[in-house]
């Protein structure tokens, strides 16, 4: 008896079912089969992430588009985000082709710099919503322009933070990974970084920096003794958020700080005369070396997330 050649499934139109899975579809195949294949009854698959769930992955791009008011496809993968209004603007003056406001972001996309600037808002919990939703479009690096209070007496305003590492004093990140597990930037995403700052002749810092949601912390005696105790080089409130939510989403993420004030120092909590200063002097540069950094990553065309989950 001879075996009947099977074929394949036309669809209305005429044209085969599509076969292909897509990235993501892929991914999470990968994902469940290899949990499955472990065969370890202490092992709970984590259903929780983006590409493990897609479910979540589909609400998280509709939300990313409602929040954003861009559709996903609008988006490059090469995404700086800031929480600065001046920074987006000014990009869109520059480099802009299209910008949106949606319900809590504002965005702007640039086909000819290969780059989308988000202003994500203030905060730790921001931070790692952008992320996930950032997730649905698979970004190939994602950069923090942001600004920083600098605790170490070498600094000054003006001066350029590369973090190497950032203390977990936020409420949001244990959602995302347990405790022990540092927040990390994309080691790749900083390397190229200092390489475009070095190119251009400007001097950076590198070092810990602290994330904390606590506001008006300068006033707090004790809270400074335990930033004096910790010998971090800087403090600010979304870096470690942003850090542990793209390890745990599987996006690459850097980030570049701008010490924006010296609030240990007298007089040297921000004000609204100070941060003007500081927007007028130094965030052009900031805003550059950012958009030079992602549109070179597209350029070259560089494998940035260096390691597989």
């Amino acid at each position: 008896m001879q075996n009947k050649k099977k074929t394949k499934k036309a669809t209305p139109r005429g044209r085969p079912e599509r076969l292909v899975e897509t990235e993501f579809e892929r991914t999470a195949n990968e994902y469940q089969m290899k949990i499955a294949a472990m065969n370890n009854p202490f092992i709970i698959p984590n259903n929780n992430r983006i590409y493990s769930n897609s479910e979540k992955f589909r609400i998280a791009k509709d939300t990313l588009e409602r929040y954003t008011g861009s559709t996903a496809e609008k988006f490059r993968k090469q995404v700086i985000l800031t929480n600065f209004g001046y920074y987006v603007e000014r990009f869109g003056l520059l480099w802009g082709d299209s910008q949106h406001k949606g319900s809590v972001f504002s965005v702007v996309h640039s086909k000819r710099a290969d780059v989308s600037i988000v202003n994500f808002s203030v905060g730790a919990p921001t931070a790692a919503l952008i992320i996930e939703l950032l997730a649905t479009i698979e970004p190939k690096a994602v950069l923090l322009l942001g600004m920083c209070g600098g605790l170490h007496r070498s600094l000054k305003l003006g001066d350029f933070v590369l973090p190497t590492a950032a203390i977990r004093d936020e409420g949001v990140s244990r959602h995302f990974m347990p405790p022990q597990v540092p927040a990390l930037p994309t080691f790749k995403i900083q390397k190229f970084i200092s390489q475009i700052l070095v190119e251009q002749g400007l001097d950076y810092r590198t070092g810990v920096i602290h994330s904390t949601d606590y506001r008006f912390w300068e006033f707090d005696n004790r809270f400074r003794a335990q930033l004096h105790e910790e010998r971090a080089l800087a403090i600010e409130m979304e870096t470690a958020a942003l850090f542990v939510a793209g390890f745990a989403a599987k996006v690459p993420i850097g980030a570049l700080l701008l010490v924006s004030d010296l609030p240990l120092t007298r007089d040297g909590i921000k004000t609204k005369k100070s941060a003007k200063k500081v927007f007028r002097q130094y965030t052009d540069m900031h805003l550059e070396i950012g958009i030079k950094a992602m549109s070179e990553i597209a350029e070259r065309g560089e494998h940035i997330r260096h390691y597989k989950w």
